[in-house]
């Protein structure tokens, strides 16, 4: 805590506690520091409302209390406060309050802050329109507004701040025209422009004349855009550019992949109507530096995919038509983190280094396209990958021995391939892997129970659907999973936030926009099991869950009585359908004998869940493995392309009329 004793120093001039982790409250002796004229007490855990005594300081030219949790609404709640902003801060150069919790409207009225030059109100929860007269602070060089609720219309007021060399206005509520050329001749000195996220339309003359500025941040994500903004291609300071979400529909130009564009650090065109680039071979820009990101995904790109300078770290491009295989030049981006390539029409064998040329990579996803032969066996030891990829190709062979070296692998994805092989129990002994999908695929043989180790601790997922699995269900292994024997549903986290019900129908997409710490489900339907449901499913209390549960063994030879009890009672037939030899609830085929294993759970709030009658589910993960889905943000929620980045990984997606189901020998 600051000590109230702080007050004593009356001739000081600077006071900067910040990074401390300080906190409680402001004492109210500081309001003794007449002389002070910096105060920078951010980056604490200070928690009160507006500290009053801050308006005795009348010498006060800086004034930063970004990063704290201070909460309430400003002066006008404070009354005596409207006075002391008049007279007192008159003088007042810098404003720092970001990165709070205020409430409110901010009082623009309450105060003369024609001397600011930095005003920062980024992410602290303020609301209301902006007045006009915010054009009246003609001496700011940096506007932070962003990510509040505010309102009202920019172009006017903001083209007088003639000295603004940093404007962020993004994710807020602005809405209407500007147009940004007429703003641009105003603004000489801008460097940083983020407009990102609002409710505008930016309109862009053919012809610029901006060659005079220094352009080196742009943020024009979801502002409407149908071109190129011409201003820009003169720009060679640029360092990052993030034009997403836009309606741009046009031919990526030359002078985006113009050599002088070296300063590049990030690149993000993706969510657009790009058909393709105006040159070939593409090589993309951003040769001098490293830690660079490339984000080129949701679009309608064609031809072989662009090559990155060796210092990229993200390079994103799903969901275009790129074409042809993956290169060899691939083997030298050796500090590349997330390569994401899903959903193109990519072909051929995959490199022999891709499980090797990089340290750092920790996300492979390849999903989506007709990548042929076996999966490369060189994931090396210390290997830092947390999510691969390799759903939907053409893989044959065997699973690569060498993946039990990727000690940090919590996603593996590997259905809707042609790779044959028995079940991997080997990979029991990664100790993060929650993910494990093989479904469809020519997995084959019984799952053998394990002898000693359990394995698979952190297995929250498993589906190996349509596959050729013989023998009877592993009662041990069920036990052995023990991220699903969850016991206390008050340990669930974002549950307001996980889900986002499409509805209940049969086929319909279930959609995660966060994934929580909990998530269970067991998917072995389309096998050949055969024998009774082991009783040691209900163990698994992760699939009590009343939203989350998901459970099928639909089309084996399963015979016997259904365990019932809660968790049961929630599926419904389609999780049991084709196995004539199973009788009991939910099933209306009685049995001989009524006394059904009675697997009674105790967890409450277990209703009827939301899979119920949802035999063809699929799932998708936003973002998945936290750490791992990298976000490089520049206070205007730019995008590396991770965040909108959609892995689907699990499903059945079985057609309207369902075909016979399969009976194998």
């Amino acid at each position: 805590r600051i000590p109230s004793s702080l007050g004593n120093l009356s001739k000081l001039f600077h006071l900067d506690l910040s990074l401390n982790e300080l906190q409680g409250k402001l004492p109210v002796s500081v309001g003794k520091l007449h002389s002070l004229e910096e105060l920078d007490l951010s980056a604490n855990i200070l928690s009160s409302e507006w500290p009053i005594s801050i308006g005795n300081l009348s010498s006060l030219k800086e004034l930063d209390l970004s990063q704290n949790r201070f909460f309430g609404e400003l002066p006008i709640s404070m009354g005596n406060l409207v006075a002391y902003f008049h007279s007192k801060f008159f003088s007042l150069e810098k404003l720092d309050l970001s990165f709070n919790n205020f409430s409110g409207e901010f009082p623009w009225s309450t105060g003369n802050f024609s001397s600011l030059k930095l005003f920062d109100l980024r992410s602290s929860s303020f609301w209301g329109k902006v007045p006009h007269s915010i054009g009246n602070f003609t001496q700011l060089q940096y506007l932070h507004l962003g990510s509040n609720n505010f309102s009202g219309d920019l172009l006017g007021p903001i083209g007088n701040l003639r000295s603004l060399e940093a404007i962020n206005v993004a994710k807020c509520n602005f809405s209407g025209m500007i147009e940004l050329d007429v703003l641009l001749t105003s603004w000489k000195n801008l460097e940083f422009l983020g407009l990102s996220l609002n409710r505008l339309s930016v309109l862009t003359k053919a012809t610029s004349d901006t060659t005079s500025q220094k352009l080196k941040y742009i943020g024009l994500r979801s502002c409407n855009l149908t071109k190129f903004p011409n201003f820009l291609q003169n720009q060679h300071h640029l360092r990052f550019m993030d034009l997403s979400n836009n309606r741009i529909q046009e031919k990526v130009p030359k002078w985006l992949l113009d050599p002088n564009m070296q300063n590049l650090n990030a690149l993000n065109i993706s969510h657009n109507l790009l058909t393709r680039f105006d040159q070939y071979p593409v090589v993309l820009p951003g040769n001098k530096g490293d830690l660079l990101t490339f984000d080129l995904s949701s679009n309608n790109l064609q031809g072989p995919f662009p090559v990155p300078p060796p210092g990229t770290i993200h390079y994103l491009a799903s969901n275009n038509n790129l074409t042809g295989e993956i290169p060899s030049w691939i083997c030298n981006l050796n500090i590349l983190e997330s390569l994401v390539l899903s959903h193109n029409n990519l072909s051929g064998l995959l490199p022999q280094c891709l499980g090797n040329f990089s340290d750092e990579l920790s996300v492979l996803d390849l999903q989506g396209n007709n990548f042929f032969g076996t999966v490369p066996n060189t994931f090396i030891k210390e290997s830092r990958l947390g999510v691969i990829d390799l759903s939907h190709n053409l893989f044959q062979g065997r699973i690569p021995r060498s993946l039990i070296n990727c000690s940090k692998l919590e996603f593996l994805g590997l259905g809707n391939n042609q790779i044959s092989d028995t079940f991997p129990s080997w990979l029991g002994t990664l100790p993060n892997l929650n993910v494990l999908i093989l479904r469809s695929n020519i997995f084959y043989g019984i799952i053998k129970e394990p002898r000693t180790d359990c394995g698979f601790s952190k297995l929250r997922i498993i589906d190996l659907s349509n596959n050729r699995f013989t023998g009877t269900l592993p009662s041990k292994s069920f036990l052995c999973w023990n991220a699903m024997k969850i016991v206390n549903t008050s340990e669930l986290r974002y549950l307001q936030d996980v889900l986002s019900p499409n509805g209940q129908t049969k086929g319909r997409m279930m959609t995660y926009n966060k994934i929580p710490d909990i998530l269970a489900g067991i998917i072995l339907s389309n096998n050949s099991f055969d024998g009774a449901i082991p009783a040691s499913i209900a163990n698994l209390k992760g699939l009590q869950l009343t939203f989350l549960e998901f459970f099928n063994v639909s089309d084996n030879h399963l015979t016997g009585l259904i365990p019932q009890g809660k968790q049961f009672a929630t599926f419904d037939n389609t999780s049991f359908d084709g196995n004539s030899g199973l009788c009991g609830r939910p099933l209306s085929k009685g049995c001989e004998s009524n006394k059904a294993p009675a697997n009674e759970d105790h967890t409450e709030g277990s209703e009827e869940s939301l899979f119920s009658g949802a035999s063809d589910w699929k799932i998708i993960l936003i973002g998945y493995a936290g750490g791992l889905v990298a976000g490089l943000v520049l206070g205007f929620n730019f995008s590396t392309g991770i965040i909108g980045w959609i892995l689907e990984k699990l499903g059945t997606q079985q057609k309207a009329t369902r075909r016979r189901r399969r009976r194998r020998n």
